[in-house]
């Protein structure tokens, strides 16, 4: 029969351990230093306490439940707080995530195989434990491709795990436990905590399967791509097509001749910061063209009015041809009388000035 009596030293490593697990649950940023330090702090108490456990052989594979001290019962949980606080260890690239999700997945199941031994894995886990056996990196808590039947067992699922922890909440709040300590009362609250502690390890191996496919097919880590701080503007060989003056034939030499004639393409800006503003622009290349093509170009499209853009001269009537000059004098008064006819702006019926 396990001892009632377990060394004082257990007992205070343990609930050192305990305090600390606290901690860590309670903790707001598990990505803060001192979140890191309290989880490694939590599991060397563990490790001590697992190390004293084999030391007094407080459990026996000859015993049952009804043989382990009441006292005791709380040890029967080591390996389950190790496997969770194991499971959660940050900050780790995949090939160091698959090696916790070991050291994890064993403590679950070494808490698994001593809680087994005494009994305490009954229906329905006793079969979850059996499949689990049979296939560990297949297990998953609700089994099959049926949509409706993996609803219907997940909902049964979320029910077994409120039951487990409402009656555990009503039995630390009943009075007697509260104000007595009255020991079968306490001894109710170990055990159902043993017993929420196997449905929650099913859950975990459950998720754990589940994360191993992603972290085996994740990319190995290579060399550490430069940041955005230490990228040159200027080198363009990441860019799928080259810029367009390197794809005209004899690209290169000076850019203008010595009286200032463009000789080829090329792209004003205004300082190496303009340049590195650059970045964020299209991810190809916009066309270029020299000035000298420009010009032609919208010259070809009548973009640009010869001879400066004056008006033609006006058509000079020679005095001595009276029937021309006929002509321009019977012109004029028609324009006269139109005007007098037809005030300024009448015929503008949308009012456009």
């Amino acid at each position: 029969m396990a001892s009632s009596d377990e060394p004082q030293s257990l007992r205070a490593v343990f609930e050192a351990a305990e305090s600390k697990r606290q901690e860590v649950n309670d903790a707001p940023n598990a990505t803060s230093p001192k979140y890191a330090e309290d989880l490694a702090a939590a599991l060397k108490l563990y490790t001590q306490v697992l190390s004293q456990i084999s030391s007094v052989s407080l459990f026996s594979a000859n015993e049952g439940v009804e043989d382990v001290a009441t006292s005791s019962l709380p040890y029967l949980l080591v390996d389950f707080h190790v496997a969770e606080l194991v499971q959660r260890t940050p900050h780790l690239a995949p090939k160091e995530r698959l090696q916790v999700l070991g050291r994890s997945r064993s403590a679950y199941e070494r808490f698994l195989s001593l809680a087994d031994g005494y009994g305490l894995v009954k229906a329905p886990y006793d079969g979850l434990l059996e499949r689990y056996r049979d296939d560990e990196e297949a297990f998953a808590v609700v089994a099959g491709s049926d949509m409706a039947a993996k609803r219907e067992g997940k909902i049964a699922n979320f029910k077994a795990e409120k039951a487990l922890r409402e009656k555990l909440q009503t039995l630390k709040r009943h009075p007697r436990y509260l104000e007595h300590g009255d020991e079968e009362l306490v001894r109710q609250v170990h055990l159902t905590s043993i017993q929420f502690s196997i449905h929650n390890t099913f859950q975990a191996l459950d998720s754990l399967n589940r994360e191993l496919p992603l972290l085996r097919s994740a990319p190995s880590p290579t060399a550490a791509p430069k940041s955005s701080s230490d990228s040159d503007p200027t080198d363009t060989s990441f860019r799928l097509d080259r810029p367009l003056g390197q794809l005209r034939a004899g690209a290169g030499g000076p850019l203008l001749s010595t009286k200032g004639k463009p000789l080829q393409p090329f792209t004003l800006v205004g300082s190496r910061a303009d340049l590195a503003r650059g970045v964020f622009r299209p991810g190809h290349n916009l066309p270029t063209m020299s000035i000298d093509e420009y010009l032609e170009e919208e010259r070809r499209r009548g973009g640009i009015i010869e001879g400066g853009g004056t008006e033609p001269p006006k058509r000079q009537v020679d005095e001595d041809d009276m029937e021309a000059a006929d002509r321009e004098t019977y012109k004029a008064r028609q324009w006269d009388d139109f005007k007098d006819d037809n005030r300024k702006g009448s015929g503008n019926t949308l009012n456009m000035g």
